[in-house]
């Protein structure tokens, strides 16, 4: 059972509301400000688990959580998919036009990049988190500053909504994963996907061999992401999720990807949420 869970961010943030509609109000969440804080925080068992963002539909995978997944050898236990709503926010009484500067996490200001081409004079600003910058607005009373965040994080820091859903994309998801230490506990009967890892030779036909291993064990391919490694220059590491009707079927597929692949690895295998 999860009591505590370590979140990039402060409440308010979406790793606040994924942890919310995940594990429900009775989980102690603590703020990170950092991913290998957030990491660090389960590593020396301060945290029973974490919420990492993993994907966006909008702007793609977040590279860098799946090497620290795989770097402190981790395990996927679940995954949740948030409709992400971003909103412009800065103290009450301001319009748009009152508004000099922007800040907010990046990954927001790109999936908001086209609203603010209306408004060139506008000075869009990278920060560490949505809602800490919220809640920075509210600590300090900061006028002529807005904040792309959160609904949740407008009404907990008392900020007013200029312009509701900004995303460029109106249907805008992340996927995130909850992750721990120590390997679900998750019946098998009720795991139906799985999230995997490998390495292959430089070898004609390689990687379309694994994919047809997949196919002959009905294993349905969700995702694939090669991330470079680098130590071995053009080499790549596959990080690859897969779903399926039957464990036996996927078990099949994992020990033939044994033997035929390298430096295999079950980063978690958990209930499709997609379900």
């Amino acid at each position: 059972m999860i009591k505590t869970v370590a979140i990039q961010g402060v409440k308010g943030s979406f790793h606040h509301i994924v942890s919310q509609q995940y594990l429900g109000d009775a989980a102690l969440v603590d703020e990170c400000m950092t991913f290998d804080a957030v990491i660090d925080s389960i590593l020396s068992k301060k945290n029973d688990a974490a919420i990492m963002a993993i994907e966006n539909s909008i702007a793609g995978s977040i590279i860098p959580n799946y090497a620290l997944i795989d770097t402190h050898n981790l395990h996927i236990v679940g995954e949740h998919y948030l409709d992400i709503q971003h909103h412009l926010m800065a103290l009450p009484n301001q319009s748009i036009d009152d508004i000099k500067e922007v800040y907010s996490h990046p990954m927001a200001l790109l999936q908001c990049k086209a609203f603010f081409k209306q408004y060139p004079n506008i000075k869009l600003i990278e920060d560490i988190d949505t809602a800490q910058v919220a809640q920075r607005i509210q600590k300090n009373q900061t006028k002529n500053i807005a904040a792309i965040a959160s609904r949740l994080a407008a009404q907990l820091f008392e900020l007013n909504i200029i312009s509701e859903s900004i995303q460029t994309i109106k249907h805008n998801e992340t996927r995130f994963f909850v992750v721990k230490t120590k390997n679900s506990e998750i019946p098998q009967n009720e795991i139906n996907k799985a999230s995997i890892k490998f390495e292959l030779d430089h070898k004609r036909g390689s990687l379309a061999t694994i994919l047809n291993v997949l196919s002959d064990c009905q294993l349905n391919l969700t995702k694939i992401q090669s991330l470079p490694k680098i130590e071995t220059p053009w080499k790549y590491a596959f990080f690859v999720d897969v779903t399926f009707e039957s464990y036996e079927d996927y078990d099949k597929a994992k020990s033939i990807m044994k033997i035929m692949a390298q430096d295999f690895k079950v980063l978690g295998e958990y209930k499709n949420a997609r379900l």
